[in-house]
């Protein structure tokens, strides 16, 4: 049976949505399905069942996650549904101009999902919009080597 992947996708302009599909297409083998979900609409439910998730998000305002994240963050917050069973990776879009905020979306979704129980897999990956690099490109190195490390792990507990 293949490893589930799920994308979770915050954006406000369509980057991080680009980022996860980049992702996907590197990732996806026999033995991986993965599914791109944008977090509009989604609540802690997605989570139901635990699993493995990517979350791929911006950051906009002051720090704050991207307006289609708004509604699934906050009812993690509320509700604090028990997470024991997700593991999840992180991929913090942002831009370091504006260095007291710097990938506070990604920093948001991990500080509240570790709160609930989740574990994080691997560190945070965190692309500056400032430096000039296209973050799917970049994104895509990074996933390789976590997913890598995701089913060395895997094949160790086995």
């Amino acid at each position: 049976m293949p490893m589930r992947l799920t994308i979770l996708v915050g954006t406000m302009t369509s980057t991080a949505s680009l980022v996860a599909q980049a992702v996907q297409l590197a990732l996806e083998e026999d033995d991986l399905c993965i599914d791109i979900k944008p977090m509009d609409g989604l609540d802690p439910g997605v989570f139901a069942g635990g699993g493995l998730y990517l979350i791929c998000t911006s950051t906009y305002g002051q720090g704050d996650v991207p307006d289609n994240a708004k509604a699934l963050y906050a009812a993690l917050k509320n509700a604090r549904p028990d997470l024991a069973e997700v593991e999840y990776g992180v991929i913090a879009l942002g831009d370091r101009t504006y260095a007291d905020t710097f990938c506070f979306g990604g920093k948001r979704f991990d500080e509240i999902l570790t709160e609930l129980g989740a574990r994080r897999l691997g560190e945070v990956f965190r692309h500056d919009a400032s430096a000039g690099t296209m973050p799917e490109e970049l994104a895509v190195d990074w996933a390789n080597a976590w997913m890598a490390s995701v089913k060395a792990g895997r094949a160790l507990a086995a």
